[in-house]
This record gives C-alpha cells, structure tokens and sequence, in this order.
C-alpha cells in the first residue's frame, strides 16, 4: 500500500538524518563512518536482492519481505554495533595504518586477531575507503547540483513562459509570476545583506562575492532581454547563487553570541490565571511520576536531535529535491515530454539514459546516505577551524575549504550563458513541447 510505502520512506529519513550524526558525536569520526558504510552496504545489497530474477520466485519473495521487515531491528542493531566496535580514543593522534600495525597489534597472537579483530586491517581498510569515496566524491555531488539546479530552472521557465503564453488566463499568470519573481529576488538579496554582515570575510572574499552576484544579474538581464529566459528562471537562478554564496559563508549561526537576559525578579501576581496554574501544576506533577525509562528516553531524543546541523539538513533537502526533479524532467526533455513527469524511470525502458536513471532510483537509499554523510563530513571540515572542531582534525579529518563550491557557482552560471548562447526563442521544445493547448 502506497501508506505503508510513505510511513517506511519518512521512518527510513528520520532514522538516518538522526542516528549518523549521533554516530559521529558519540562514537568519533570513524565510528560515524564505519556505521555509515554499513548503512550503505545493507540498502545496497537490499536493493540488489529487489531486482534479483526472477521476480515471481517465492523465495525471493519471501526473502525481500522478511529483509523489509527486520530492518527497524537491523538498523539499530548496526547502530549500537558501531558505537561498540568503532569507538576510538579522542586522544589517539595515530593514523589508522600506525593504529593497526603498532601498539596494540604487538599484543596480538594471531594474525586472525590483527587482520579481522578490533581495529584490524579490515577495518581499517574498509572504513578508509569509505572516507577516501566520500572525499573524492564530494566535488562530483557538488557539481551534480548545480547541474540538476539548472535543469529545474530552465523546466520551471519552460513551463511559466507556456502558462503565460499559452493558457486562457495569461494575464493573472503573468502577474502571479511577476509577483512571485519579486518575493524571491528579494528574498535573495536580503540573505544577500545577511553575508555582508558576517565578521569573517575577507578582501578576496568581497572580491568573489561581487564578481558572482555581476555575473548572475548580468545572466538575469540577458535572458530576459534577449526573450530566452524569464523573470523567474532568472530570480530563481539568482535565488541559487545566494544559496551558494550564503552556504560558503555560514553555517546558519548567528554570528554573535545572544547573551541569555538577566533573571527577573518574582512577579506579584501569576502570569495565568489561577486555575490555569493549577493545571499546569498538576500536569508536571503528573509528569514526575512516569517511570525513569520514560524520561531517559526523552532525554535521549532531545540529545540525538540536537547533534542535527540545520545547514546540513535544509542542503540535504535541497539536493535530493534537485536530484529526484532531474530524474523526472531529464527523460520529459528527451522523449515523452510532460507525460514523463508522472512516470517512475525505469530499468525497463529502452532508453540507456532512462535506464541508468531507473537504476539510480533503486539504488536511491544508499546514494542517500552516501550525500548525507559526505555533507555531514564537509560541515565537520568546514567547522574545524573553530574551537569545537579539533576533535575532527585530530582523528584525521581534513581542514574544510569551499573551492568546490565556488567551482560549482562558476559552472552553473557558465553552463546558463552556454544555453542562453546556443538556444533559441522557441515556445515548443522542451518540457512543454508535448503539451496541447487549445
């Protein structure tokens, strides 16, 4: 049933956007890493055995069903296996060669106990390369989504300009439009005024700062001007250099501490009315009395929650939005047009692009956490050089640097002024070139 579908895909995102950042704050990096790879590992081998053939086979019916339903058992079973295993001293300096061939290996008797055992070589080798695909594959992710944010940009364009044009109420459209275009520009250029205000930015900063929002408005300008683009592909185009920049420059903190206000004095009369107090009153006492497991269970939440960084939640977002829109508009710009924009790809369609799409969509969970803990692992870079991020370092983190943002920005806006260059003024291609109009 597609409620049951919903209920395990919002489970699945919770358990992950909780638990491997807590896996990092409790257990250390590489206990963060080592339970992220066998996340990864187990929906990667899940989602091989969903397509194993044939697919009427009962035992791999059952086999899928009974996996299915022992994953909640599973995943924080993986959890608690990690934060046992993995767990490190944050004092140990020790590169994870240097940890597994000296010190404690000379105690080892077997090579059994050096190779499989704690903080063996197959440990250490799995979870480095782990961290090494996370590192190199950051530059790519970040890349992706610039790419696949400008795919929904020009989409989004395609379809307001075949609103405006094409639909009978195209003035109410085109005032709509006009409006929406307006509250995002300024939006923009408020989060805009936002990184002018941080302490932290430096003389080359401002310099690029200025170069990319030029280059954006000059874009903006020409698209419109020329009637290629749109004003809002073009507020939405500015609207994701913002993001970028402000990503670069942030980490959505403020940038002064607020000071907690000083206690106030007892007040002579209650807040509430008195039968409103009593109330509350009663209902804390009544709270008190639960058991302890209770609140240590809540205590634990509140903890596992707070170790969530907002940044990377909300680019976490973004990212799989772009990714699954690409997913959708790609095949719609190739072939079916907008019918394509309702259908699932498939490993089945005899496009290879389309399959390879269809295959990135079963193999969707692990990608996932593949993005997520690379971003949790560029935030920790990032942070490093502050004084709560040498526990990073000295596990053998690198220090962050945004070249590869600024690489994506630069790109993003290239790849738009190549497509305002090379298109042409035509109102039926791409998404739109399917759809009847009266």
């Amino acid at each position: 049933m597609w409620i049951t579908r919903i209920l395990s895909s919002v489970i699945f995102l919770t358990f992950t956007i909780v638990t491997i950042p807590l896996a990092f704050d409790l257990g250390g990096r590489a206990c963060g890493l080592a339970f992220s790879l066998s996340l990864a590992s187990f929906y990667f081998f899940y989602s091989i055995l969903r397509l194993v053939k044939p697919s009427r086979s009962r035992f791999r019916w059952l086999l899928v069903n009974v996996v299915a339903t022992t994953q909640w058992i599973i995943l924080p079973s993986l959890l608690i296996w990690s934060l046992n295993r993995f767990s490190v001293d944050p004092t140990d300096t020790r590169g994870w060669v240097e940890r597994t061939f000296s010190g404690k290996r000379a105690t080892d008797t077997s090579w059994s106990q050096r190779i499989l055992g704690p903080d063996g070589l197959a440990e250490k080798v799995t979870v480095g390369v782990w961290d090494k695909f996370l590192t190199w594959s950051t530059p790519v992710f970040q890349l992706s989504e610039g790419f696949c944010s400008l795919l929904v940009i020009q989409a989004a364009g395609q379809v307001t300009r075949w609103l405006v044009n094409r639909s009978g109420k195209s003035d109410s459209w085109m005032i709509g439009l006009l409006v929406m275009s307006a509250s995002i520009i300024s939006s923009s250029v408020y989060f805009l005024w936002r990184v002018t205000q941080f302490p932290k930015i430096s003389n080359v900063d401002a310099t690029l700062i200025g170069m990319a929002i030029t280059c954006a408005v000059f874009l903006c300008a020409w698209g419109i001007g020329s009637g290629k683009g749109n004003p809002v592909e073009s507020s939405l185009l500015f609207a994701y250099i913002v993001l970028c920049i402000y990503q670069i420059f942030t980490d959505y903190q403020p940038s002064n501490p607020i000071e907690p206000p000083p206690p106030s004095e007892a007040a002579d009369f209650p807040p509430f009315p008195p039968i409103i107090m009593a109330s509350y009153t009663t209902l804390l006492q009544a709270l008190s009395t639960l058991p302890s497991a209770m609140h240590a269970t809540f205590n634990f939440i509140v903890a596992a929650l707070s170790t969530i960084t907002p940044s990377v939640i909300i680019s976490l977002a973004y990212r799989l939005f772009v990714l699954y829109a690409s997913t959708r508009i790609i095949p719609a710009v190739r072939e079916s047009g907008a019918r394509a924009l309702s259908q699932e790809p498939s490993l089945e369609d005899s496009d290879s692009s389309n399959q390879i799409l269809g295959s990135l969509s079963w193999f969707s969970p692990s990608i996932l956490i593949a993005v997520y803990t690379s971003l949790l692992m560029q935030h920790f870079a990032t942070t490093s050089n502050g004084e709560n991020g040498d526990w990073w370092v000295s596990q053998g983190g690198d220090v962050g640097n945004n070249l590869w943002r600024w690489i994506n920005v630069a790109g993003t806006m290239a790849l738009y002024a190549l497509e305002l260059q090379l298109s042409k003024e035509d109102l039926d291609s791409g998404v739109t070139g399917h759809w009847k109009s009266d």
